[in-house]
């Protein structure tokens, strides 16, 4: 029963990542068939942004009234049913249109399913299971280039994925018996949690006793603020590396496109392999040394982007060491909430964090794109070690609290 879920759990992240690069492999066609100037899709983005950000500061009071299982099977099922939508859409309002659900599905998923992996399992499902995300993300591009390439067009890869995401769908309504049957792990021992042995809270999939936690409340928990700030700031530098390092390497460094495309992609690769190998240690070594350390292995990366050489090639490794230290540390942010702050609270901080995230994801890029117009991107580095700087010290203050019972 423990296993049949976290197997079901792992195919929702996959799942989650499924359509998050659908529409950036696509928008090249999309826009053309669209009658749409290319910077449009920056609006369906940040309808998708918005959405997500209001679902993850209600995820607290919806899923402590229907639980996480129904939370999950429903949101994966309205962003089906956008996917789906986006398929048949002929009009770039209708995108727009479609993009609500889409996000309000993916923004009460995502903080619903993160809330109930930190409270049910170990740190190193925590891990694998982000690095499932990255395998969606990955896979999702391929899906639009069979599309395009078999006649299908784009609406067919929107079409493919939104039926994938409408199986799932099934399989989490057939799964929900199980949600409330796997207990909690005892919050104390991260590296001996992830066995299934149940704490005082039983088997419940809602969030862990008493009443709704109001977002204010919330917010003056003692250092609540200051993980909002940390998550913020990894989130911006993760989106902000991945839209803007191909550029960086071309204008800054002088690297010819294909290579500088191919080491692009590592980033993320690193991400999605950092946060597997992860796993491995994640429950010996905590969460609060992965998040210190990762932040600390982004910052050497940045250094190496930084460094004046002539040759590309540590640069280049660079973007590679910062991927590999950006991957533990949203996972283990995630799985630390309940211990830092108390099972109670979070679900409501979860879905903040959520917030903070997608926040950050949707204004760093474009912040910077302003910046680098005034001074040059040459200055991603410099914008990426401020990030870390932030990131590190507000969760250096955050361990040095005490944790919430």
């Amino acid at each position: 029963m423990y296993s049949l879920l976290l197997a079901i759990i792992y195919v929702a992240f996959v799942s989650l990542g499924l359509p998050d690069s659908l529409i950036g492999a696509g928008w090249p066609v999309m826009h053309s068939d669209l009658g749409v100037p290319v910077s449009f899709a920056g609006f369906v983005t940040m309808i998708i942004a918005a959405g997500t950000i209001v679902s993850s500061l209600a995820s607290e009071r919806v899923t402590r009234r229907f639980g996480a299982g129904l939370v999950t099977a429903v949101s994966v099922g309205m962003t089906a049913a956008a996917l789906v939508g986006f398929s048949v859409s002929d009009q770039f309002w209708m995108l727009c249109l479609w993009a609500i659900p889409y996000g309000m599905g993916a923004g009460a998923v995502d903080a619903a399913l993160n809330n109930y992996v930190a409270l049910h399992y170990a740190a190193r499902h925590m891990n694998w299971l982000h690095s499932f995300w990255g395998v969606g993300a990955s896979i999702s591009p391929f899906i639009m280039s069979y599309a395009l390439t078999s006649g299908l067009g784009w609406s067919g890869a929107y079409l493919i994925v939104g039926v994938i995401q409408a199986v799932l769908t099934a399989a989490l309504l057939f799964s929900l018996p199980l949600w409330g049957r796997v207990h909690a792990v005892a919050p104390a021992g991260e590296a001996a949690a992830g066995d299934g042995t149940a704490d005082a809270s039983g088997g419940s999939d809602a969030p862990a006793g008493g009443g709704h936690v109001p977002l204010a409340t919330a917010l003056r928990i003692p250092g609540v603020l200051l993980i909002l700030a940390a998550f913020f700031a990894y989130c911006g530098l993760e989106s902000t590396a991945i839209l803007w390092a191909s550029t960086f390497l071309v204008d800054g460094r002088g690297v010819d496109v294909a290579t500088a495309a191919a080491f692009a992609s590592l980033f993320l690769l690193g991400i999605t392999g950092g946060r597997f190998l992860a796993g491995f240690v994640a429950d010996r070594i905590g969460d609060k040394a992965l998040i210190r350390g990762g932040f600390i292995l982004v910052g050497v990366g940045a250094v190496m982007l930084a460094l004046p050489l002539e040759t590309d090639a540590v640069a280049l490794s660079g973007l590679v060491v910062a991927g590999f230290g950006s991957a533990p540390i949203y996972p283990a942010i995630i799985h630390s909430t309940p211990v830092n702050f108390g099972r109670r609270n979070s679900q409501a901080i979860i879905g903040i964090q959520m917030a903070a995230a997608y926040t950050g994801s949707t204004l760093a890029p474009p912040a910077f794109g302003l910046l680098s117009g005034a001074v040059g991107v040459e200055i991603l580095p410099y914008f990426i070690a401020v990030l870390v700087a932030l990131g590190l010290v507000m969760s250096e203050r955050l361990n040095r609290m005490e944790p919430a019972a």
